[in-house]
């Protein structure tokens, strides 16, 4: 089931970075190049940072001949695409849940602590939206707004937990993507945000 939302999740997340290079006037290989590392840079990294190695996209390079696809595809539909907005934001928060998954027990089969656990299940969830934006010269989304980073933390602890309580891990897994996914989802519906930090200097 997971590798399934993962296809899914790394093809959305393509399109929405390509359609971010597009609204900066890239060209095809700045378009495939974003829309690549948005759907597979939250993976690499977490890879690269815990030594595990190869990353998901050299073990498995039809990953990236998908991602390039979505990218290629995406430059034809793009004016289609604002009438699947709603679609999007669902297949995000899917994508969100199964990255965060994903990281997590990608953590945890390497015998790491909870915390580490938690984290890589949040770098691999959010770190490819985090590339995106700063290749298109913008503050990273999740710096600025929405419970997005957020859910992905609050989705890696509820998957440790259940495991804690002892949990098989089919159904941990079940219950982290549907809570997460909801949790993800009355976000966007009731635009619930994190605290802003604002500071200015006076003259």
């Amino acid at each position: 089931m997971l590798l399934a939302l993962y296809l899914v999740a790394i093809t959305a997340e393509a399109m929405t970075g390509a359609l971010s290079a597009g609204r900066r006037g890239m060209d095809w290989f700045g378009v495939v190049f974003v829309a690549c590392a948005t759907a597979l840079g939250g993976g690499s990294v977490r890879d690269m940072l815990l030594g595990h190695y190869p990353l998901a996209w050299v073990k498995h390079p039809e990953y990236l001949m998908l991602t390039t696809s979505a990218a290629i595809l995406t430059i034809f539909i793009a004016p289609l695409m604002r009438r699947l907005r709603q679609l999007f934001l669902v297949l995000d928060a899917l994508g969100l849940m199964a990255f965060t998954l994903i990281g997590c027990m990608t953590a945890r089969e390497m015998g790491l602590g909870w915390l580490v656990v938690a984290v890589s299940g949040v770098i691999t969830g959010v770190f490819g939206g985090i590339l995106r934006d700063i290749f298109c010269n913008d503050i990273p989304l999740v710096f600025r707004r929405e419970i997005y980073a957020s859910a992905s933390l609050a989705a890696a602890l509820c998957f440790l937990l259940c495991l804690e309580l002892g949990m098989p891990v089919e159904q941990a897994t079940l219950l982290t993507l549907s809570a997460g996914l909801l949790l993800r989802l009355l976000a966007i519906r009731y635009h619930w945000s994190m605290p802003k930090f604002v500071y200015q200097e006076r003259q």
